[in-house]
């Protein structure tokens, strides 16, 4: 067997040390010059003998010459133990049996066996951690001073943290202590490091250390205490980091031991609920589950996180082909078990959707699929009925007659006394939807929410493409507000309430308060480490066509009613009347099919409550 250079020293190591523990096993148990010592030196020179033969090949096998041991861990120590154990446990037989065939003297120690055994297990694993040991004090005065890192949150998470930095010395980190609010873990240990305050210490304890970085290690922490450290660490002109929040890693698209730069998402974070994850399991589990609109920001943490429930097969519907391979390859490598089947199609095909169905018989199926750019679809008002309307009937009418168990319509809070376009077919949409359950009796719900953060074309990641370009930023009124809430969040939301669904419902998410978009744009400036009006300008350019100045989940007077998770509401009676709804369909198809946009403004307005889309004029630059 051709070991590594280093390695050839470590097994010429274990050669000479097993001559050690055989004869010292001996020695230990007798005097050396005693008569019993040369009485029992036949049998330890046959032990000898047979350790050498035996235990390095059992520690080749057991992978101990293939290991750098400068890395060496806690799976490393089991592996010695183990290969020790074992190869100890095949010379002890082995010399039991020659020395009950009488094949050397009368003089044999079976306590010898045992005191070898603990020799060996000293010899082999010091010999390898040793190793490690001088690695690390080669690393340590090669690399010079360490950065000296504060965690907050001396919880689970921060003690991963401590490992993880503590494992990777080529980091050249070491955590100084942690900061806590549990009274409890006060003035104790974690790995090492002290507890030295509570969260309302960061300041003083800035001032008071040498302190290089600070690492958030709550997952749980709402935005409130992101925030403050932030403030905090940005006013002392210290460096941050977080881990990921918990909703985060609820797609398992990250990790619980990444650290990244806070982003906008952590300081809007609100403290998560207690978590019933038992109906979801329930919903999803074994069952072959339909995503349309995939590849979308929705569709594919959607997807994310359905596939945490191990469903028998998970279908990817879009019409995008380019999206729906980069979500076909991150669900690959996350979830590589995980039967995945990419469908390229449009909703607007009922053919194709038909054949699908006919094809893969999905028991569940969401509905996020849809045209959701406000100033682009009031400039292309036939595109917004046909795909969203059109779109979304002829998906609810397929499901229907294929026995779908359960249908859920992904909508938005533009819906409630829409001002544009994209607001009343969605608001069209959530009637399909609450047609079809009240007609078949089937498990067909809605659930509505307002903005998420970060997804494909939103206000996010334009205001990071001027920041890089150095501004300024465009918010288009001061007093603009929106409900937010992180892709993540509003998914698991969203798998809950469709757990919740006995048909017929609209579901609400609780979105907290609105925040004010220029309070948005000044945050996110902040934490690129630039000031707002100094490094980087807001300017301010008009509300855009079939924009509000603030959104409303509800209309006023409606009755919300709580289900069993306190983020997620049901509206009360006070629905649409639908009765009407198949001549507006086909009404409004007609008007598409004439590309009449006017038309089908005025006629929106006439069938949906409280919309006021009439009179809107679209310039080309309101677009962007």
């Amino acid at each position: 067997m051709k070991l590594p250079t280093r390695n050839r020293f470590v097994l010429l190591a274990d050669l000479l040390l097993i001559v050690v523990a055989a004869l010292g096993s001996y020695a230990l148990r007798l005097e050396l010059a005693s008569d019993f010592f040369r009485y029992y030196l036949q049998a330890g020179l046959w032990l000898m003998g047979t350790a050498l033969v035996i235990k390095p090949a059992i520690y080749a096998l057991f992978g101990l010459y293939r290991r750098l041991w400068v890395y060496a861990s806690v799976s490393e120590l089991k592996l010695v133990v183990a290969a020790v154990t074992t190869a100890s446990l095949v010379v002890s037989g082995l010399n039991l049996a020659l020395f009950a065939l009488g094949v050397f003297g009368p003089g044999f120690s079976r306590s010898a066996l045992a005191i070898d055994w603990l020799l060996s297990l000293l010899f082999v694993g010091g010999t390898r951690f040793t190793l490690r040991i001088l690695a690390e004090s080669n690393q340590a005065q090669v690399q010079g001073k360490r950065k000296k890192i504060l965690v907050i949150g001396a919880g689970s998470a921060g003690a991963l943290v401590a490992k993880e930095l503590q494992k990777n010395r080529q980091m050249n980190m070491e955590v100084i202590g942690f900061l806590d609010d549990d009274p409890a873990k006060q003035h104790h240990n974690l790995l090492g490091a002290p507890v030295i305050g509570q969260l309302t210490d960061l300041a003083r304890v800035l001032d008071s250390r040498p302190v290089d970085e600070v690492i958030i290690a709550i997952p749980s922490a709402p935005g409130r205490v992101v925030r403050l450290v932030t403030d905090v660490c940005r006013l002392k002109g210290v460096p941050f980091r977080t881990m990921p929040g918990i909703f985060e890693l609820l797609g398992g698209k990250v990790s619980v031991s990444r650290l990244r730069e806070v982003e906008i998402t952590d300081l809007l974070r609100r403290e998560p609920v207690r978590l019933y994850d038992e109906a979801i399991g329930e919903t999803l589990a074994g069952k072959t589950v339909l995503v349309t609109g995939a590849g979308g920001s929705i569709g594919r943490e959607l997807c994310r996180q359905i596939s945490r429930w191990n469903p028998a097969r998970l279908l990817l519907l879009g019409h995008g082909e380019n999206s729906i391979f980069e979500t076909l390859l991150e669900l690959g490598e996350h979830f590589p078990s995980l039967e995945l089947h990419p469908l390229i199609a449009d909703v607007r095909d009922r053919t194709r959707l038909e054949a699908i169905f006919a094809q893969h018989r999905p028991q569940v199926v969401f509905h996020a699929a849809a045209h959701k750019h406000v100033p682009l679809m009031e400039a292309n008002p036939a595109e917004a009925v046909t795909n969203n309307v059109l779109g979304t009937r002829n998906v609810v009418e397929v499901a229907d007659r294929f026995g779908v168990e359960r249908f859920v319509l992904i909508s938005t809070d533009k819906a409630v006394a829409p001002s544009n376009v994209y607001g009343a077919t969605k608001r069209l949409s959530e009637m399909l939807v609450l047609e079809a359950a009240r007609r078949t009796g089937k498990l067909f719900t809605v659930v509505r929410f307002g903005n998420v953060l970060g997804s494909r074309g939103s206000i996010i990641p334009r205001f990071k493409r001027q920041i890089a370009a150095g501004g300024p930023l465009t918010v288009t009124h001061p007093d603009m507000e929106r409900f937010f809430m992180t892709i993540p969040e509003a998914v698991y939301l969203v798998l809950q309430a469709s757990a919740f669904g006995k048909g017929g419902e609209v579901f609400v998410l609780n979105m907290g308060k609105q925040v004010r978009i220029v309070d948005l744009a000044e945050d996110l400036i902040r934490l690129s480490g630039l000031e707002p009006g100094r490094d980087i300008e807001i300017v301010f350019t008009g509300i855009r066509p079939g924009e509000k100045l603030s959104e409303s989940l509800w209309e006023p007077g409606t009755p919300l009613e709580p289900t069993a998770h306190p983020d997620i509401f049901r509206l009360g009676d006070g629905r649409d009347d639908t009765a009407l709804l198949d001549e507006w369909i086909e009404r409004l198809t007609a008007l598409a099919q004439s590309n009449d946009g006017e038309g089908i403004a005025r006629f929106l307005d006439e069938i949906i409550p409280g919309a006021a889309i009439t009179g809107t004029k679209v310039d080309l630059m309101d677009v962007v």
